[in-house]
This record gives structure tokens, sequence and C-alpha cells, in this order.
């Protein structure tokens, strides 16, 4: 039997991105935070400066959004 192993990458078919990276660090700040609430996350990005798509502010249903992207 071949023994079995988690590849933490293996669904990804490509590298991130500089603007994912930044993304993913955005929101691991705002977890560091103890922020949960989606409207508290996106303040926080919108704070750091992180860019949204089409140079609007981060808000909830700009977040979902741009996450249901991402993750197609």
């Amino acid at each position: 039997m071949i023994p079995q192993y988690l590849n933490a990458h293996q669904t990804r078919d490509h590298e991130p991105t500089d603007y994912e990276n930044l993304l993913a660090d955005g929101i691991e700040k705002a977890f560091a935070a103890g922020l949960s609430e989606l409207p508290n996350i996106c303040a926080m990005l919108n704070e750091d400066c992180v860019p949204a798509p089409n140079g609007m502010p981060w808000t909830p249903a700009l977040f979902e959004q741009e996450m249901k992207r991402l993750g197609a």
C-alpha cells in the first residue's frame, strides 16, 4: 500500500501572484488581530491599503466576489 501524505498545494494550478500574496497577508493580519467579522476585515484591508479590484475600497460584497473569483 502506498503511504498517504498531504500536499498542501495539491489543488493550486499556479504560484500565487503578488496581489494574491498581499491579499493573503492582509487577511492573515486581520485574523491575527482577532477580527472575524467581514466588515471589520474589510476595514483593516482598507486601512492597510491592500488593493482591491478596480481600485475600489473593500466592502463585504466585493470581498465575497473576489474570494469567489480567486477560488474558481
